[in-house]
């Protein structure tokens, strides 16, 4: 039998917080990248409600060196770190908080993460007509990220919720120059939106695990030559990808945005370049489990 790690007076730990939090695979697959690299760190999930205490607790304690920061914690938490960067303010949320020294370093990877799985799929976003379904928290991050670093042609936001929608069409359109336009999520805005769309990133919760045979677009929408990112990774293939698939579409699984963020988070509390395959590794075993 291997022998298990040595946690001693010197070991940095970090934290995944949430309500709830048992299904987090963040511990799996942090602890796998900290063998990996022999570093002397522990991650350990835990349900918290009150997201002040906790972050007070991370502040007084010498040893404790991130948090990654899980529903329905993101806006709150913003209130009691010392430190965020501008993108993330005007995203409205946080998901990372970093120990250095006595200040606490507030930080997102969603935008980060899902910019590179599009990257890593070969995929330019710059000039592109952009299809976002969904303008929630995800959404917000990704949005806000592809219009400071990817600068689509256009993005059209499709959601059933007026009011997050518009929510997010005045602050793109206050805090960037991309062309922004919106529409209540029906089947005529989608028809309409997906005629002209290059690349669909779905933002919203439909498809996921247990209801996993749903999806936002009817198959006939599609055309080869799009490009469609589901950010849900639970199943590893979506009834959405599936029917893309078989219509000669491109398709990005959301676990690449996963496994991403969760390397971005890696890194900023280690200070070393992640094992990314080792952490890819762990994921797709659970979730194949």
């Amino acid at each position: 039998m291997k022998p298990s790690r040595t946690i001693g007076c010197g070991t940095q730990f970090c934290s995944v917080i949430g309500n709830p939090i048992a299904h987090s695979l963040s511990p799996a697959i942090h602890n796998a990248g900290y063998e990996a690299l022999g570093l002397d760190f522990v991650y350990v999930a835990n349900r918290v409600q009150d997201v002040r205490a906790a972050l007070a607790g991370m502040r007084a304690l010498g040893n404790f060196r991130g948090m990654s920061i899980t529903i329905p914690h993101k806006i709150e938490a913003m209130k009691y770190v010392d430190e965020i960067r501008e993108v993330d303010r005007a995203i409205g949320s946080i998901n990372t908080v970093v120990h250095e020294g006595d200040r606490l370093i507030g930080l997102g990877t969603d935008g980060p993460g899902a910019l590179k799985a599009l990257s890593d799929a070969g995929v330019t976003v710059s000039g592109k007509q952009v299809l976002m379904l969904g303008a929630g928290g995800a959404a917000r991050a990704i949005a806000f990220t592809l219009a400071r670093e990817a600068t689509p042609a256009e993005l059209t936001l499709l959601d059933i919720n007026e009011g997050l929608l518009q929510g997010l069409r005045a602050d793109l359109t206050q805090g960037s120059a991309m062309a922004v336009t919106a529409a209540p999520l029906d089947g005529g805005s989608l028809a309409t939106a997906m005629a002209r769309a290059d690349v669909i990133i779905h933002c919203t919760s439909v498809g996921m695990h247990p209801k996993s045979d749903a999806s936002l677009i009817p198959a006939d929408l599609f055309r080869p030559g799009q490009v469609v990112f589901d950010i849900v990774y639970t199943p590893l293939e979506t009834k959405l990808l599936a029917d893309a698939r078989a219509r000669g579409v491109q398709v990005i699984s959301g676990v690449e945005m996963f496994v991403n963020q969760a390397v971005l988070q890696f890194e900023q509390f280690t200070g070393q370049a992640a094992p990314v395959a080792v952490m890819r590794r762990v994921v797709m075993e659970h979730l194949r489990a």
